[in-house]
């Protein structure tokens, strides 16, 4: 174990501090794992936060470990850990590992597998440091994304293609063994019902529990998305003289596309600082609603109605908005006040039409990358479509070719990110 001083490094602290606050999140991790590995040796780390809806797991290490890590095995180490460290042997890569768990003040989890343990006080709390600056960089960056990450953030689902194919193997597995128990020579009958029950509830948990997984992943109720705004906004109100009023959205309101919430609450936090960057402004009444297809966000000011359209701050708001598919609307007259409207879908826009348009597919090859999206084997869509498995193989070879991909699984993940069903 490397022992770390404090007072012999400032120059390797400045640059650690340096090299991580300023990550951007595509190499967040692997700048934390070369960081870490001199301070606290690993095998691989893993970071788990919501505030990334598309991918919220990011990654760096050991590939045999990191390429078989499960967003279900990160939920329970989330929930198994209490308080911001734990330590012990859990599944992690498809097998029992000793780990340790950090959680950030953001709620964000790192884990570090097969970790050697640390017998510098010092290197552990410096450590920890490190983690919390890097959990606090992620959600700034998600919170200031840039309207090209918005776009990515709702167009990749790739985390959320990972939770369903871990879920659909769990439950193939579950079947399999239901199927057995009831096929089996060896039980009696009343044995074998009796072993069958107990298969089916505890699959039935796990496919319940799964199912919220994948909710968590994907979604957040509106009523918890505002909440996390209130507390965003708390400091400002109580060190600015301003007044912040919040009109609540309904308690049963549809949930929010993880994407959206994040977008929404930045949009907002923004806004309120440029109106309270105008001179005057003591009160701000924020609203927001949703009618089933959008959210809709209202910000008004008593300021003097000088917000400007053209000001670069309100430019890249537009953006963000539109990024998503949605559109913020301004209105501000002089000494009455300023209004900003902001409306944005829940739904992602069906691209599926654009998307066969680029990949330059026949008809018949759109049919068939969509029976393939749909889980569909070789056999299944010949006879679904009346023609020959070797035809389907041409076809088949043809999608391969146009998509620029190699198997299945991949052409059914660009299809389904693009809409196509």
């Amino acid at each position: 174990m490397n022992r770390f001083s404090l007072s012999t490094g400032p120059a390797r602290i400045a640059a650690d501090i340096g090299s991580l606050a300023t990550a951007p999140l595509r190499e967040v991790a692997l700048r934390l794992h070369t960081v870490l590995k001199e301070v606290w040796p690993h095998s691989a780390l893993v970071i788990f936060t919501e505030d990334c809806t598309g991918r919220p797991q990011k990654k760096a290490g050991d590939a045999e470990i990191t390429g078989h890590v499960t967003i279900a095995e990160l939920d329970a180490l989330r929930r198994s850990a209490n308080g911001t460290q734990w330590a012990g042997h859990a599944a992690f890569g498809g097998h029992p590992r000793a780990v340790v768990t950090l959680q950030a003040d953001t709620g964000a989890i790192l884990v570090l597998c097969e970790p050697r343990e640390v017998v510098d006080e010092n290197a552990a709390a410096y450590a920890r440091t490190l983690w919390e600056i890097v959990a606090a960089s992620i959600a700034r960056q998600v919170t200031e994304a840039a309207p090209d990450y918005l776009r990515e953030s709702r167009a990749v689902s790739s985390e959320r293609l990972q939770v369903t194919a871990e879920l659909t193997d769990r439950h193939v597995a579950d079947l399999g063994s239901l199927l057995a128990t009831l096929r089996s020579r060896d039980l009696d009958h009343s044995r074998a019902r009796a072993l069958a029950t107990d298969l089916a509830a505890d699959a039935l948990i796990r496919a319940r529990t799964g199912g919220d997984l994948v909710a968590s992943i994907a979604e957040e109720p509106v009523s918890h998305a505002f909440q996390r705004l209130k507390k965003d906004l708390r400091p400002l109100s109580r060190s600015e003289a301003l007044d912040i009023q919040f009109v609540e959205p309904p308690a049963d309101g549809r949930a929010l596309p993880g994407e959206v919430a994040h977008a929404a609450r930045a949009i907002v936090r923004s806004t309120i600082l440029l109106m309270h960057d105008q001179k005057a402004v003591t009160r701000v009444r924020v609203q927001w609603n949703c009618d089933g297809t959008h959210l809709l966000i209202s910000m008004r000011d008593d300021g003097p109605g000088r917000l400007d359209r053209d000001l670069p701050a309100l430019r890249q708001l537009v953006a963000r908005a539109t990024a998503l598919g949605g559109r913020l609307d301004l209105e501000a007259i002089a000494d009455w006040g300023s209004r900003v409207d902001v409306y944005m879908p829940l739904d992602r826009p069906d691209t599926s039409d654009q998307a066969v348009h680029a990949w330059d597919l026949a008809p018949r090859e759109t049919e068939v990358l969509r029976l393939i999206t749909a889980g569909r084997r070789n056999r299944q869509i010949a006879a679904h479509l009346g023609i020959s498995e070797n035809t389907v193989k041409f076809h088949t070879s043809q999608l391969y070719r146009k998509l620029g991909v190699t198997s299945r699984a991949a052409a059914a993940t660009l299809a389904t990110e693009a809409g196509l069903r």
